[in-house]
């Protein structure tokens, strides 16, 4: 059963049961309380939720303490289909789509939601709210086919997940997080000021130099470096590193600390650490292979200082896992080449990749060395050692080094790649196949062949992800939440008695995600868990 919901006013809305084709199967309902109404529904048949967008509509039924199962998210499933069909710049809106299934152009100032009272007004043609979703549904099940509707699911479900992340929270101690800062930077100054630390430092360095420079200021402190004799491009640290001058420790230091205050000082931890929760707000797809991004906060740049900060509440425990080794893995499972998908069996894929390489005395061992050719391979290194490294891939894993090489080429020529499921690239420009016509173009070929190398494989493993975590949510335990997940890492917080409970359904939606998307593969898909109350503990 499916279900279009459409808000109206402050409480109503209006509903609408569809059937699997996306066509109604029954009349339009309106209702004065909608959370009541999917409510309702929700505990007596469990439907598919058919609406514009989750990021707008499920806060609202989350602070009503209202749970869903299953929805289809009709602004993150046209944005995949627009990227499927080299569109990606156009509107991902339900009245853009709906204007495109009409022939009309898109709506000069659409509509933050379709919510409200609001009326999609085409060309003096009115469609209400519920029934413009009804349209888009059916349209975009007809034009989904094979496995594009597998990678609709898992974005709508990485929906509901983001929602549900966001009003949990990830348990977050300011006491902690003040302590740190207090500890690395000094008290906490009077507004515009540098804490005490900080400015010791920018003492030193201006002492260092024998007149006044702001550390602050990148062009300060090159024009300083040159009146000391050392011309130097930028203030990066590995610049910084090969010169020799009394300034440059305390640079480094104070950049390092520098960063930390200005990223996640004072002023974040006012803003964002409320009520003993962190709670960001998740953007889905928000890179372009399907990795999420954050809407304020930076919760997928979480400093591992400030970890300590991250503890769970008196009872509780924080089970903090990650896919090992996840992306060569899933090269593995997308090429099918027989050695490789042998070694990807393992729980120690790189070491198992070792015996084709010779370890270095006082440098690289043989597994280190497996890992940088395994990541020249996916990410297009190719200079140094790893020429010659990859040269030895290439003999002994000839399929997994043709597959991302086949994707590189094709980047290079200007086409599209995909995903396992289909998620695309964005298509090149017409300026692009110009200039590759050139020998100017070797560059920016050469730039666009790198990035779809990997994007099929990242974008894969970014379905992996969607997909485990899809199959973790309703496994896991009552009380027990997901609470944070970055690439290859989830967090879920949960009472301390279901920590072996929760760990397990981690494993089993692992290898059934594996399933999912690759069949009956031998490659291993391991999730490594530690159970922590705190979690910097966890690594």
């Amino acid at each position: 059963m499916f279900y279009a919901v459409a808000p109206e006013g402050e409480k109503g809305g209006t509903l609408r049961a569809l059937a699997r084709d996306g066509s109604p199967a029954g009349e339009v309902e309106h209702v004065d309380d909608l959370v009541a109404a999917v409510a309702e529904r929700e505990r007596g048949s469990a439907p598919r939720w058919v609406w514009a967008s989750t990021a707008r509509l499920y806060p609202r039924l989350l602070r009503a303490g209202v749970t869903v199962g299953r929805c289809h998210d009709l602004e993150l499933t046209e944005a995949l289909l627009l990227a499927f069909e080299g569109r990606p710049g156009e509107s991902r809106s339900v009245g853009a789509a709906l204007a495109r299934l009409r022939g009309l152009p898109p709506p000069e100032e659409e509509p933050a939601e379709v919510e409200g009272e609001q009326q999609l007004l085409f060309g003096g043609e009115v469609a209400p709210p519920v029934e413009a979703l009804v349209e888009v549904h059916a349209a975009q099940l007809a034009r989904m086919e094979g496995r594009l509707r597998l990678l609709a699911a898992a974005e709508s479900a990485g929906g509901l997940i983001a929602a549900e992340m966001s009003h949990e929270g990830l348990p977050w101690r300011a006491d902690a997080h003040d302590e740190l800062l207090t500890g690395l930077l000094g008290p906490r100054p009077a507004h515009g000021l540098r804490p005490r630390l900080l400015q010791e430092l920018a003492d030193r360095i201006s002492a260092a130099f024998g007149h006044p420079v702001n550390p602050d200021s990148p062009q300060q402190l090159v024009k300083a470096f040159a009146g000391a004799g050392f011309s130097v491009p930028s203030t990066r640290a590995y610049v910084l590193k090969g010169i020799s001058h009394p300034a440059v420790p305390a640079v480094l230091e104070y950049k390092e600390l520098s960063r930390l205050h200005t990223a996640h000082g004072w002023n974040w931890l006012d803003a964002w650490a409320k009520g003993g929760r962190f709670r960001p707000e998740y953007v889905v797809g928000g890179v372009v292979s399907g990795r999420w991004a954050t809407r304020g906060g930076g919760a997928l740049q979480i400093p591992k200082v400030l970890r300590r900060a991250v503890v769970a509440d008196p009872g509780h425990v924080l089970v903090v896992a990650d896919a090992a080794q996840l992306e060569p893995r899933v090269l593995a499972a997308l090429a099918g080449d027989a050695a490789f998908t042998e070694a990807a069996a393992q729980g120690d894929l790189y070491a198992a990749l070792a015996e084709v390489f010779t370890g270095t005395p006082g440098g690289p061992s043989a597994r280190d060395k497996a890992k940088i050719a395994m990541l020249s391979a996916m990410y297009g290194g190719g200079t140094g050692e790893a020429v010659q490294l990859l040269s030895v891939l290439k003999q002994r894993f000839p399929a997994a080094f043709e597959y991302v090489e086949s994707a590189a080429r094709a980047g290079e020529r200007g086409e599209l790649v995909r995903s396992l499921l289909g998620r695309t690239c964005p298509p090149a420009s017409a300026e692009y196949r110009d200039l590759i016509t050139t020998e100017a173009g070797r560059h920016a070929a050469a730039s666009r062949g790198r990035f779809t190398r990997n994007f099929v494989v990242q974008a894969t493993a970014a379905e992996w992800a969607l997909a485990f975590m899809a199959l973790l949510r309703p496994r896991l335990p009552a009380g027990a939440h997901l609470v944070f997940f970055q690439h290859d890492e989830v967090i879920v917080h949960t009472p301390q008695a279901e920590a072996e409970a929760v760990t397990r359904a981690l494993h089993t939606a692992a290898a059934e995600a594996a399933r999912l998307l690759f069949g009956d593969t031998p490659v291993a898909f391991p999730m490594e868990a530690a159970t922590v109350s705190c979690y910097a503990d966890a690594k």
